[in-house]
């Protein structure tokens, strides 16, 4: 359903985000970390075994503050961002307030499409509890709109604001 712009509530929804930046990038092959990656229309992340063609998912992205949420809930010091499978990690930035907004990351610009929920490969990975420690938690869903290398630094800003 199309947001009503004379709405105070779109006015605040529209309203600009702080930037953030890439602490940890992930390609899911044997799920690796990595420094660098090309980001592409075509194939999203190169390298990453989950790559869709000029879908709605080719990135999932988490904030580091959603990891140390997660952990919290689990009872515990640390969660790896391995163990959700995402393949970037952020900082500093809100990702659920980019949605339907493109996002600047390093020379890239993604579109965030949606939010990412949990599986039940949560309670697998995690043990009883996992599923419902990850939700609400689980991060944001993008396409790859313009081409471009990402680096963990990369600064993450989304495109067409006034950055507070």
């Amino acid at each position: 359903m199309p947001l009503n712009p004379d709405s105070p509530l779109t006015r605040l929804m529209l309203a600009p985000v702080r930037a953030g930046h890439v602490v940890w990038i992930g390609l899911r092959a044997a799920l690796v970390e990595v420094r660098s990656v090309h980001a592409s229309t075509d194939e999203g992340l190169e390298g990453d075994h989950y790559s869709r063609t000029r879908g709605n998912r080719q990135v999932t992205l988490i904030a580091a503050e959603s990891l140390r949420a997660i952990a919290s809930h689990l009872g515990r010091e640390h969660v790896s961002p391995l163990d959700l499978r995402r393949n970037i990690v952020t900082e500093g930035i809100n990702l659920n307030a980019l949605k339907d907004r493109q996002v600047r990351i390093g020379g890239a610009v993604l579109l965030v499409t949606g939010e990412c929920h949990p599986c039940s490969r949560m309670e697998e990975t995690f043990g009883v509890g996992g599923y419902n420690a990850v939700r609400g938690f689980g991060g944001v869903t993008a396409r790859v709109v313009e081409e471009g290398v990402i680096e963990t630094g990369s600064l993450v800003e989304p495109v067409g604001t006034t950055q507070l």
